[in-house]
């Protein structure tokens, strides 16, 4: 087995049975971090101190059959907006440049509970406001197929770490797609987590009430395992799990408006071999989906200048300036703007609720382009602003919605197909895209 291109599942059965040792395991995972031409651009610190301890408490739990998960002894990444304990975790921004928190947070300590080991902190979008992954104030991580591509954000190292083997897994955070856009343009599983279902005490916030915690893994199960770890609790049953008497609603109302040539085909090819493996897939027509997404000012840009406003005041010279000015147009709404549109996007989530109660999923392609050439983005900021818009678009609908969400590869390069589920619907939404994935590969 190829401990580094091996899943995170697959290592941690390899601890259990004793034919890996996770002290091992981690020395082979922290020289590869160390020694990658790029490791600079990936990870903003690694934990090597940390990481060798926690290994070492693995290594005695499986020689005493103790184990705590089947994780226990998994080297993992943190984006660099989870709190560590006594290390700096600055969210990519200037604006927190020296920031070390003294204790971990929620999500972490659960993790740490369950055995996984803490690599490192991976690098980011500043403060987690874009869908690129583009950031020349801190390093911006190459894509894992074209490194003159950006990789996606904002959880960007996260799935460039994971893409080229230099984690077991990452662990990022999705407001309006984080996670699932750098998952699939780095061809990786990368699940969006019910707002409220995973702790966020201790993570960095951007829109407190959208932001959400989400793992970016090799396989679907390792994203079950990996949830699991993040709550403590049961993983998702994923046994014999199939595709034939599910119904599955292909979103046509804008998701697929303005889909560039390949990630299209890549869909269209991906929802016909779901159909080959046995699910019935159907047309939706969702008209309050445009609607919502005209929501997105006030709702995403108004608190994340709310959270931020002053901090960028006193410091603007601190950012990249299109990630600055995304923030200051949240300035011009009011309360009464935000207050209204919470009201309607309430009732937009029963009438979506309600429209799509008979599926078992909606399908979409995560991104409705591909990734951008990041020097044509430094270079052009009406592109910059164009393509993230664009970028994002169709992943903020599970955000708006209040949904739980899950990327898978598609077999063609940098495109994913998402499956939207219904809120706290982790287990089944996994159990389907386990089924997918077996279609799929």
């Amino acid at each position: 087995m190829d401990w580094r291109t091996a899943s995170a599942c697959d290592l941690g059965r390899g601890i259990d049975a004793g034919r890996i040792d996770p002290v091992e395991l981690t020395e082979a995972y922290l020289e590869a971090a160390t020694a990658h031409p790029d490791h600079d651009a990936i990870y903003a610190r690694l934990t090597p101190e940390r990481a060798r301890a926690e290994a070492r408490a693995a290594r005695t739990r499986a020689r005493s059959g103790l184990r705590a998960s089947l994780l226990d002894g998994v080297p993992v990444s943190w984006k660099d907006l989870f709190d560590t304990a006594g290390i700096g975790t600055e969210a990519g921004s200037r604006l927190l440049a020296g920031r070390v928190p003294d204790r971990d947070a929620r999500v972490l300590q659960a993790a740490t509970a369950q055995g996984l080991v803490c690599l490192g902190k991976t690098h980011m979008t500043e403060l987690a406001f874009s869908g690129l992954g583009l950031n020349p104030m801190t390093a911006t991580p190459p894509n894992a197929h074209d490194p003159a591509l950006v990789a996606g954000g904002s959880s960007s190292g996260a799935a460039v770490s994971v893409a080229l083997g230099l984690a077991a897994a990452g662990i990022g955070s999705d407001t309006g797609g984080s996670v699932r856009i750098p998952a699939a343009w780095n061809g990786l599983v990368g699940l969006k987590t019910t707002h409220g279902r995973l702790s966020l005490k201790g993570v960095v916030p951007l829109v407190e009430s959208f932001d959400t915690v989400g793992p970016l893994t090799r396989t679907v199960e390792d994203a079950a395992q990996s949830l699991a770890a993040l709550e403590g609790g049961r993983p998702a049953d994923l046994r014999g799990a199939r595709l034939s008497g599910l119904r599955l609603a292909v979103l046509e109302t804008v998701a697929l408006h303005a889909v560039r040539e390949v990630p299209l085909a890549a869909f269209d090819d991906a929802v016909g071999r779901l159909a080959r493996g046995g699910a019935r897939i159907e047309r939706l027509i969702a008209p309050e989906v445009s609607e919502a997404l005209d929501l997105a000012g006030p709702l995403f840009t108004a608190e994340a200048w709310a959270i931020w406003g002053a901090a960028i005041d006193a410091h603007s010279d601190l950012m990249f300036p299109p990630i600055r000015d995304r923030f200051r147009s949240g300035e011009i709404f009011s309360g009464s703007d935000v207050i209204r549109a919470w009201r309607r996007l309430r009732e937009i989530r029963s009438i979506w609720a309600e429209r799509t109660a008979a599926f078992d999923a909606v399908l979409l392609p995560t991104s409705a382009i591909l990734p951008p050439d990041a020097a044509r983005l430094m270079s052009d900021s009406a592109y910059f602003t164009a393509e993230n818009l664009l970028a994002l678009r169709n992943t903020r609908i599970a955000n708006l919605m209040g949904l739980c969400a899950l990327t898978l590869p598609t077999g063609h390069a940098m495109c994913g197909i998402s499956l939207m589920g219904r809120p706290q619907g982790e287990e089944k939404l996994l159990r389907i895209g386990a089924a997918a994935e077996a279609a799929l590969d």
